[in-house]
């Protein structure tokens, strides 16, 4: 089958497609016939070199597979599966390249049923496919929180894929969002949802501060602005913070405020079907969006890579396995 991979560690131009072998659906697991992978910051990481200590950690051996979540068909189901999908369905499925799964990047993946889920009903595979990850990281930011309906929620770094799945899941869920912006993508986030817009960058936590005299509950700091949201919070506030794999922050910030930092790990939700299927019925609702920023044929992975590193891209970049 036809794979991208990773043979040394390096820039875009180090992925490679060739052929391996296919994999097959043992007990427990599912065969996913790849039409759409999405390209994801996490997947540079892995070519950069970022998690080799990771990699070496597992059962894996290289050549090294990127990508973390797909769409396609589903071709083979294992014995002892316990599954609602059935072969021929349409589905979406969370990946980690860490696991024995390999990553996202193949012409087959298998996984452990319980990553699995059918794809939104009308979804293309390239928009399916854009949902797993960012979808699920957005989810788990937010039940970190554990915030009450109707408090407010502040969004950095809004206008990317996990921010944008914040702001519209925090409506889902009761809460007033206060999301930042660069002035061309203030109509993007207004449609996705936000109650108040600031500016983005440096100064965002005193401009979110004015519009909210008594500070936020909490900011999700998809950007990773640290300090700078500060001034945001109340005091007792939490910051919600996306990690990369083996770090880990400190639990408080500015002790005398009680300000408390929430780290948000991913792969706590990797086998969590039933959040992974509240995405499709949300998105089947039109509650939540299916953002495909371009699409590339499978071998152009390193343009796609070359068009991530640029920066602006707004939706999910996604190679296509056709």
């Amino acid at each position: 089958m036809r794979a991208v991979v990773v043979t040394e560690y390096g820039g875009p131009e180090v992925l490679r497609q060739i052929e391996i072998g296919e994999p097959h659906a043992g007990p427990g697991r599912v065969r996913i016939r790849v039409h759409a992978a999405t390209v994801n910051p996490a997947d540079a990481l892995l070519r950069i070199g970022d998690i080799d200590g990771a990699l070496r950690a597992s059962t894996l051996s290289p050549p090294y597979r990127p990508g973390m979540e797909v769409a396609g068909i589903v071709d083979e189901i294992g014995p002892d599966a316990h599954t609602d999908v059935q072969i021929g369905d349409r589905v979406m499925a969370i990946v980690m390249p860490i696991d024995d799964s390999g990553g996202a990047y193949a012409e087959y993946v298998v996984v452990n049923a319980d990553q699995v889920t059918l794809a939104p009903a009308g979804s293309s595979h390239a928009e399916a496919a854009t949902l797993p990850m960012n979808g699920l990281t957005a989810r788990r930011a937010l039940d970190v929180l554990k915030l009450r309906p109707g408090e407010t929620l502040a969004v950095t770094g809004a206008a990317g894929a996990v921010g944008g799945y914040v702001i519209q899941l925090a409506k889902t869920d009761g809460l007033r969002v206060i999301a930042d912006a660069a002035p061309a993508d203030q109509q993007l986030i207004d449609m996705l949802g936000a109650d108040a817009i600031v500016a983005r960058g440096r100064g965002v936590g005193e401009r979110i501060r004015q519009l909210y005299p008594d500070g936020v509950a909490a900011v999700i700091d998809a950007a990773l602005q640290g300090d700078e949201v500060l001034p945001a919070l109340r005091d007792n506030g939490q910051i919600a913070v996306v990690r990369r794999p083996g770090e880990r922050g400190t639990s408080t910030l500015h002790p005398e405020r009680g300000i408390t930092i929430r780290d948000v790990w991913v792969p706590d939700y990797t086998h969590a079907t039933e959040k992974l299927d509240g995405l499709r019925v949300l998105a089947e609702q039109g509650r939540i969006s299916m953002r495909v920023a371009q699409t590339f044929p499978a071998a152009d992975a390193a343009v796609a890579h070359h068009t991530l590193e640029k920066g602006g891209v707004r939706g999910r970049l996604v190679l296509l396995f056709d």
